[in-house]
């Protein structure tokens, strides 16, 4: 019992510490969406999903930047990546003949 104890005693120590600190519980938030969605970047299947995870990321790297008062470089992270860098991506794929089944067409 100590060790679930022990387990019981830390969650709710950081359950008090995230309800007095909103700003760290939506950062830890924050941070798990963006290590996930690079994972899904990295190991998804079709390619639009890739870069639609991809915006993601950018996004979530721009909200970071709020969170550290840093608003111009969060907003020149929206434009730039999301906006222009990730659209070029999705278009560049979308424009580009996928061979379906190995077949290809001249």
């Amino acid at each position: 019992m100590g060790l679930i104890g022990s387990i019981f005693d830390w969650c709710g120590e950081a359950f008090a510490t995230f309800a007095n600190n909103l700003d760290a519980f939506a950062f830890i938030v924050l941070a798990a969406i963006t290590i996930l969605a690079a994972v899904k970047v990295v190991t998804s299947n079709e390619i639009m999903h890739s870069a639609f995870y991809l915006a993601l990321v950018f996004t979530c790297v721009a909200v970071t930047y709020f969170f550290l008062n840093a608003e111009i470089i969060g907003v020149i992270q929206m434009m730039v990546y999301v906006g222009a860098i990730t659209i070029l991506f999705a278009f560049s794929v979308m424009l580009t003949r996928r061979t379906i089944l190995g077949e290809e067409d001249d």
